[in-house]
């Protein structure tokens, strides 16, 4: 790359630098957009400042949200700033705080004016500014702490110090961009995850925030976050399910999303990265992940806690449908206030949406969504969008290999009269586990990820066959789905993720006349007589009611577990307390479920109905599963 782009003296200023970028990026010139000529170029332009305002002024739910963030600023006002402390191998903490306080002040000061929220932003930037470094061995932290100070620097630059901005201006070439392109840091540009979203985004807001400065670094690093970003979001494809799930989505995503605003407000392009397939499809995977109790489908390493995602904003505008917010109004008036200002993300709610009308949004039309063979296959069914009410019901398939992954192939969540009956643990804390000297990454089949009880198949709603681990190597799509009058279904062959262990399983989950869940595996026994285990995970109180029928009770509701199969069973539950020194606490739950012997080569059936108080006399006979998808 040239030293002076294209060929062009810096002396011939910004906007012609930038036309250029875009001729190397691309490959054709492309219009400039006027404000890509001066700060603030990034997120929030000043015709984007006036946009707000008047949303602010003519929407309450929007006047509530600026509340908050200007709440959220002044709190931060008096706090000292950041300092660099390392937890375990991650500054992360740290970089997100710093992004946060950086969105909050920024947005205090340039919808206000007043020069106490630059003052305070000056003082973080340049406490960041001065650290020995952003911690590049574990590059998330550099990313997003060249992110918040790209903000910083970008939004403040009309009141920031001359020999401030220098500082800043440093600090993001040298402890941002430059460790980029050093091979020790950066294997992230050839990683699949979110990795590669952020660390991408995070070099893109570097280089664009400085580069009128420095063209050359500029150029390449936007070329390469370009180039780079289309590996994950190859994993979109063919539906928009994001294979790391809810929490990841919230934070790849996102992070995918600044980087396509960030091009488009500085190239007037994206260079076709929201082209990519299924990009566009995925907010309707977030929208039908998140079930009536406000939590989500959390398998894998994610959190349980549905949480208003920004990004979906950004998709309602560009998709013109706005009952993809349908949830986003629920999380927000429902939501933890506190904890909306503690995200990072949540100034680019108003930033993405506040030509939403947020207060009177369309019912969305569907109740099923399944995406059958992305990386990690799911279905998600309901019986209602209205908040606690009817049935829910999320299944998956997938693959141990997926980034973040669980041995959790065949398992599911149920959500009925608002009360979540079977749930997932989600992840343990990293830090907890790596600083026992677990070695967490590492998903071999005798790997010591798969050690930790929250990780492996015998903590989830699924099966195990004489004790043993599901096979990391396999991979089930969802083979069959559909939506009828009364009965809503997918089905997967899950057989690859028990080579040696079964002859054959398939497993089938349903809403049955919108009232019960019924789960049915259809076995056929392998070389040797085996005992399975069918369990499933649930913060209820568990009681026997008779020798096939397990009552299952929070609060003042109630759901029956009754096995309807014709091998002879054990019904069980399992404790969850720990058995080791590195796993998790995991209060106020129980594994239900029972046992049976399969002898060898014989085919099996176990069918189980989960049946809540309201959910009837469930006596409906439910058919083998190849007649599930008959008209």
């Amino acid at each position: 790359m040239m030293k002076t782009l294209c060929g062009i003296n810096r002396r011939l200023g910004i906007g012609l630098l930038l036309l250029c970028a875009i001729s190397v990026v691309s490959g054709r010139a492309q219009s400039l957009s006027p404000e890509a000529l001066q700060h603030p170029r990034l997120l929030m332009t000043k015709s984007d400042e006036a946009i707000i305002r008047t949303a602010v002024a003519r929407s309450r739910q929007w006047a509530v949200v600026d509340s908050l963030l200007m709440k959220g600023a002044a709190d931060i006002l008096p706090l000292p700033a950041a300092e660099r402390v390392v937890i375990g191998r991650r500054l992360l903490d740290v970089s997100r705080e710093t992004l946060r306080r950086i969105f909050l002040l920024g947005y205090a000061y340039r919808m206000t004016g007043e020069s106490r929220y630059a003052l305070r932003a000056e003082k973080e930037l340049t406490a960041v500014a001065d650290f020995t470094d952003w911690n590049p061995s574990h590059f998330l932290d550099v990313a997003e702490m060249t992110t918040a100070v790209a903000i910083g620097y970008d939004w403040f630059h009309s009141v920031l110090p001359d020999e401030v901005k220098t500082r800043l201006k440093t600090a993001i070439w040298e402890k941002g961009l430059l460790p980029s392109f050093e091979e020790r840091y950066n294997n992230w540009l050839h990683r699949v995850n979110n990795w590669n979203q952020v660390c991408n985004t995070g070099m893109a807001y570097g280089a664009i925030a400085t580069y009128e400065d420095r063209p050359s670094l500029a150029d390449s690093v936007i070329k390469r976050s370009v180039e780079s970003v289309k590996k994950p979001m190859k994993a979109y494809a063919p539906d928009g399910a994001y294979p790391e799930g809810y929490s990841y989505w919230g934070f790849g995503t996102t992070y995918n999303v600044m980087l396509i605003d960030a091009l488009e407000k500085s190239f007037g392009t994206d260079f076709g990265l929201s082209a990519q397939e299924g990009f566009l499809d995925t907010p309707a995977f977030i929208l039908h992940m998140v079930a009536p109790d406000k939590d989500s489908f959390n398998y894998g390493d994610n959190k349980d806690s549905g949480r208003l995602s920004p990004a979906m904003f950004w998709f309602a505008n560009r998709k013109k449908d706005t009952s993809l917010l349908w949830n986003e109004r629920i999380l927000f008036k429902e939501g933890n206030k506190k904890k909306l200002i503690d995200y990072r993300f949540f100034t680019l709610s108003i930033l993405w949406g506040a030509a939403v009308d947020f207060e009177n949004l369309p019912k969305p039309a569907d109740y099923m969504w399944v995406s059958p063979n992305s990386p990690t296959p799911v279905a998600l069914m309901r019986t209602s969008w209205e908040r606690k009410k009817g049935l829910f019901l999320a299944f998956k398939g997938g693959s141990a290999q997926t980034s973040h992954a669980h041995l959790d192939v065949g398992s599911f969540v149920m959500v009925a009269d608002g009360e979540r009956w079977a749930m997932d643990f989600g992840r343990q804390d990293y830090h907890s586990l790596e600083s026992k000297g677990i070695d967490l990454w590492n998903k071999a089949q005798d790997s010591q990820r798969w050690k930790v009880f929250r990780y492996n198949n015998s903590a989830h709603n699924t099966l195990t066959f004489d004790g043993r681990l599901q096979d990391v190597k396999g991979y089930a799509s969802i083979d069959t789905h559909g939506s009828k009058p009364g009965f809503s279904f997918a089905v997967s062959d899950i057989t690859p993720v028990y080579v040696g262990q079964i002859g054959k399983a398939r497993r089938g989950v349903a809403l049955v006349k919108e009232k019960y869940v019924v789960v049915r595996d259809e076995l056929v026994g392998g070389e040797k007589e085996t005992t399975v285990r069918w369990s499933m995970l649930t913060p209820a109180t568990v009681e026997r009611k008779d020798s096939r029928t397990m009552l299952l009770t929070i609060g003042d509701k109630r759901m029956e577990m009754r096995v309807e199969s014709p091998v002879s069973i054990e019904l069980k539950t399992w404790s969850t307390a720990p058995t080791t020194d590195y796993d998790a606490e995991n209060p106020g739950t129980t594994l239900v479920g029972f046992e049976a012997r399969i002898p060898a080569r014989s085919r099996c059936v176990l069918q189980v109905k989960l049946i809540p108080s309201k959910g009837g006399p469930a006596t409906d006979e439910i058919g083998e599963l190849d007649t599930w998808n008959n008209p």
